[in-house]
């Protein structure tokens, strides 16, 4: 069986790094990528209606099979530029990220840390973990709304430096899935990564979005 564990997939591939995003993925969890199908079916998320489905609203449950199933697809990150109302400028070299846990389960904190790991080796790409705001790029917001968050993320975004970005991480970030609602957050350009939890090729391909994101 195919495994998703960093770990012993690079055992497996004799400690070859990824090469996501230039090839496609070596081992994505089905179950985290693009569904396609037809069909009215009982979604607790309000995911599937009218033969249309919303990755942000989607929490995996799979209740929806065999009418929906994954095809495989894990680019499903959005860039919404209608929010930013601010021209701004991509980043041509590296991109520090922030992260905070808005109240989360803590699944989508270990698919971003997986990030790290040798397996995925996101440094390659230019992308870093830093532990200030005051030296960060983005902001990664994951959970729900919490009242005493709010003032958090709020003093977190003022702290970073121009230009900055928030990126939303995961279905609770995006829509509130079935937990609560989305976090309040301010607004800078924002980076919409969905999944219950995101895939981490996913991940990448979001924080690369936001990366080369521009005013075009």
């Amino acid at each position: 069986m195919t495994t998703n564990m960093w770990f012993f997939n690079g055992i497996r591939r004799l400690g070859r790094t990824e090469r996501f995003p230039d090839a496609e993925p070596a081992c994505a969890a089905r179950w985290s990528t693009e569904l396609a199908g037809s069909g009215t079916v009982s979604c607790p998320a309000g995911a599937i209606t009218d033969n249309h489905w919303d990755a942000g609203r989607c929490i995996c449950c799979r209740r929806c099979f065999p009418a929906w199933t994954p095809t495989g697809n894990v680019r499903l990150s959005t860039v919404d530029r209608v929010s930013a109302g601010q021209k701004f400028v991509p980043f041509k070299r590296s991109l520090y990220l922030y992260a905070i846990d808005a109240g989360t389960c803590g699944a989508c904190n270990m698919e971003l840390q997986a990030l790290s790991t040798p397996h995925y080796d996101m440094n390659r790409l230019g992308l870093f973990f830093t532990n200030s705001p005051r030296h960060a790029d983005a902001l990664i917001v994951m959970g729900v709304h919490a009242d005493r968050m709010d003032d958090v993320i709020e003093k977190a975004c003022d702290a970073m430096p121009e230009p900055k970005m928030i990126l939303a991480l995961g279905t609770c970030a995006i829509s509130g899935g079935i937990m609560g609602k989305p976090p309040r957050t301010c607004k800078p350009p924002l980076v919409s990564i969905p999944g219950c939890p995101p895939n981490p090729y996913t991940i990448l391909e979001g924080i690369l979005k936001a990366k080369e994101v521009s005013s075009e």
